[in-house]
């Protein structure tokens, strides 16, 4: 498990410089936590990694709008859906209740399973046909699971700040969904 350092950024290493005592930007925290994070999820299955993604996010600087991060986890392949019309069923995550099945091309997660790309909205209230779970999110961010270049799974994250996600979070999301398309037995 990962040590209260690593994932705290309010410990002084990670908000202060301690020779100039002066805040260091949040997205320098953010890559921080982030890299933290990818050593940890390395060795951790989907259950455990949607929590280390919430408690890795809610634990950066109060000034980055990615700590409101309300809901992070996963959506899987669903096995029973026909090939011609697959859909994404809920699996391990953090936050309120979500929605149980989402088709691709349906909301956030559909786009982004449909296209097979990362799909990052800045404000939910504005991207045709979003799926409000919780109505407190106001942004969120969508990676693909690919394996064999067929959509296994997704990552979701969704914040309840407009903007809530940069391309930090492109980048490190995308090289998670890489390192559990490798690490994890998905059934072909």
């Amino acid at each position: 498990m990962a040590s209260d350092h690593a994932l705290n950024p309010t410990s002084q290493s990670l908000t202060q410089d301690p020779v100039a005592a002066e805040p260091i930007d949040p997205s320098s925290a953010k890559r921080e936590i982030l890299h933290n994070l990818l050593q940890e999820a390395a060795s951790f299955n989907l259950s455990n990694t949607s929590s280390l993604l919430y408690h890795a996010y809610t634990s950066l600087p109060h000034s980055s709008p990615s700590h409101h991060v309300n809901w992070a986890g996963f959506y899987t392949l669903d096995p029973t859906s026909p090939h011609t019309s697959p859909s994404l069923i809920l699996g391990p995550f953090q936050g309120r209740t979500a929605c149980q099945t989402i088709a691709f091309n349906r909301g956030v997660c559909g786009t982004a399973a449909a296209k097979k790309r990362t799909v990052r909205v800045h404000d939910v209230h504005e991207f045709p046909g979003h799926i409000a779970c919780d109505e407190r999110s106001r942004s969120e961010i969508v990676v693909p699971i690919l394996r064999h270049w067929k959509v296994v799974a997704i990552i979701d994250i969704d914040c309840a700040e407009v903007g809530g996600f940069d391309e930090v979070d492109e980048e490190y999301l995308g090289r998670l969904s890489n390192l559990l398309s490798k690490s994890c037995d998905w059934a072909s």
